[in-house]
């Protein structure tokens, strides 16, 4: 048996493309590989912002004490109430993926629920889209959406000088990376 296996095989994310289709909200219940848990002086407020401006749904509640929200698998925040929040979001970021159909009515959706909520969307150096948004709590939440994959492309490039290449393309579908 080998030590790996096509990680793709469980990951929810849609093959990189213009028509990708994200995958519907997965409602099961499962062991949570990881989660993040975010405190927030307003829990309907923040629910609110998370449902409608991210496009997360409400798995389960606990009242007053713990909303469990979710999109895709694998994709699940923990909301909590806390007395305060920090003032400003923090360096660092939590990231989700989405496809690139999402991309614009993610930026219109935060943007008419939380004006001045969203940074992007940018194009990144490793083929993808990204918007940086900062939630009620101020927590920066990152979707990125992968590109089709261009391998006549700078990005292709800036992958290969790292040592990724296409499948079919120097290595054997990135062993090393395996």
């Amino acid at each position: 048996m080998s030590d790996y296996y096509n990680a793709f095989e469980i990951s929810p994310v849609p093959a990189p493309g213009a028509d990708a289709v994200p995958p519907e909200p997965f409602r099961g219940i499962y062991g949570m590989p990881a989660f993040v848990t975010i405190p927030t002086s307003d829990l309907a407020a923040s629910v609110d912002f998370w449902v409608r401006g991210l496009g997360f749904f409400e798995l389960f509640g606990i009242p007053g004490r713990l909303v469990h929200l979710r999109r895709w698998a694998f994709q699940d925040v923990l909301l909590v109430p806390a007395e305060s929040v920090p003032e400003s979001a923090p360096a660092m970021s939590l990231g989700f993926a989405c496809v690139l159909g999402q991309v614009d009515s993610l930026v219109e959706a935060c943007r008419a629920v939380r004006p001045g909520s969203v940074d992007g969307p940018r194009d990144t150096a490793w083929n993808t889209r990204d918007v940086t948004v900062t939630t009620p709590e101020n927590a920066r939440i990152v979707f990125t959406a992968a590109k089709p994959f261009d391998p006549a492309s700078q990005e292709a490039r800036n992958l290969a000088a790292v040592g990724i290449t296409a499948p079919g393309v120097g290595r054997r579908d990135n062993e090393e990376h395996a």
